[in-house]
């Protein structure tokens, strides 16, 4: 049990979990913006149907739930070890940029910054949890059944300029984050090869721009037309 401890926690190991936790969470998020269309709608019905839903499925929910908080951590904890252990390795940035077979370099501000979106998109998440899957709670009548009117909550707090200005930002980071973070997951995978290495960095670069565009697009409606 211990040597598998050890390979799992290793420089090599611990990229391995992020790639996968990563690529998990890339899934997530495709699944939660798609999901979020429906507040385009004024009527707040299909939202809080689709709200109830996930809120119905009880104990599954709840097990998918702590399966995700796990992976967010390990990702996270992989990322910070990994970055601090590059850095004390390598104190003083090379000369030149470049990579190892000679190639254009891959190195951008996404690459560069990684850290520091991932650990604003961590402290985003609480607070994002906090606002909504915790905040207030409004009742909605559907088909005779009380279930809660997240739609009303959403429209209400992205009604506040300090909230959706925040939001963006943090969205927008967070499309850095996915835009190398998405590449990256599948080279620390061993999928590298010079036939489809560029479409999986150019697919990262689709997802990164659909997912916060999708994202950024619905604070930014809402406070321009929901006022």
């Amino acid at each position: 049990m211990q040597p598998l401890f050890k390979v799992v926690w290793s420089s090599v190991g611990k990229k391995f979990i992020m790639a996968l936790s990563g690529l998990a969470m890339v899934v997530f998020l495709v699944e939660h913006v798609v999901g979020n269309l429906l507040l385009y709608s004024t009527d707040p019905d299909p939202y809080n149907k689709y709200g109830h839903f996930l809120v119905s499925l009880g104990s599954v929910l709840i097990v998918v739930e702590y399966i995700f908080v796990a992976i967010l951590l390990f990702h996270a904890y992989s990322g910070i070890t990994i970055a601090l252990g590059s850095n004390k390795a390598r104190p003083i940035g090379y000369y030149k940029v470049g990579n190892a077979s000679g190639d254009a370099s891959r190195k951008t501000f996404s690459s560069k910054t990684m850290i520091w979106t991932g650990i604003l998109t961590f402290v985003f998440i609480v607070i994002h949890l906090k606002t909504f899957k915790f905040g207030a709670y409004y009742a909605s009548h559907v088909g005779g059944e009380e279930i809660r009117d997240l739609h009303t909550l959403v429209w209400e707090v992205f009604r506040s300029p300090a909230y959706v200005l925040f939001y963006v930002i943090t969205i927008f980071l967070l499309g850095f984050h996915l835009r190398h973070g998405f590449w990256s997951a599948f080279q620390s995978l061993g999928v590298n090869h010079p036939r489809y290495s560029p479409f999986i960095y150019c697919l990262g670069i689709l997802i990164a721009i659909a997912v916060a565009a999708g994202f950024i697009g619905i604070p930014v409606w809402i406070y321009f037309t929901g006022a």
